[in-house]
């Protein structure tokens, strides 16, 4: 069972690596090296967590603390196989992007309140989070989200 997951990341700011791709034909030992290439930043300081997803189109966002954690990531030895191998075996196309994150927004946050709706629905309630804050009536008919 393959297990899917979002990162968990901090309070911005903090850096992407937004790595897109298309691979060539056959494993050419890609899946072992792309394995390696998940394990070994969760070893490097200043690694926040990672996101991946693959199907014609690969798509892989890694987390960073800080500028300085990307450029010793990047001259990681065994970064450098992979990237020559990415090169030279693994993909007909790539782009890799770096991008600071200045704000995050959460579905989670949203379903909580909705779940809390749903159980709460007899009266007029106001239900606050940190960050927003939703009024509903007996009918939630409508929902502002504050």
């Amino acid at each position: 069972m393959i297990q899917v997951m979002i990162a968990n990341t901090p309070k911005p700011p903090y850096y992407a690596i937004i790595f897109s791709s298309i691979r060539t034909e056959g494993d050419n030992g890609y899946s072992a090296m792309a394995d390696l290439m998940v394990e070994l930043p969760s070893q490097q300081d200043g690694f926040i967590g990672v996101e991946s997803a693959r199907n014609e189109l690969g798509i892989t966002v890694s987390y960073w603390k800080d500028l300085e954690s990307i450029r010793k990531w990047k001259q990681h030895s065994e970064h450098l196989i992979a990237q020559i191998k990415g090169r030279t075996e693994f993909y007909k196309h790539y782009k890799t992007r770096i991008s600071k994150v200045e704000r995050t927004l959460s579905l989670s946050k949203l379903m909580l309140i909705f779940n809390m709706l749903y159980t709460s629905i007899n009266s007029v309630r106001r239900i606050s989070t940190s960050s927003m804050s939703v009024t509903f009536s007996t009918v939630p008919t409508k929902v502002y989200l504050r």
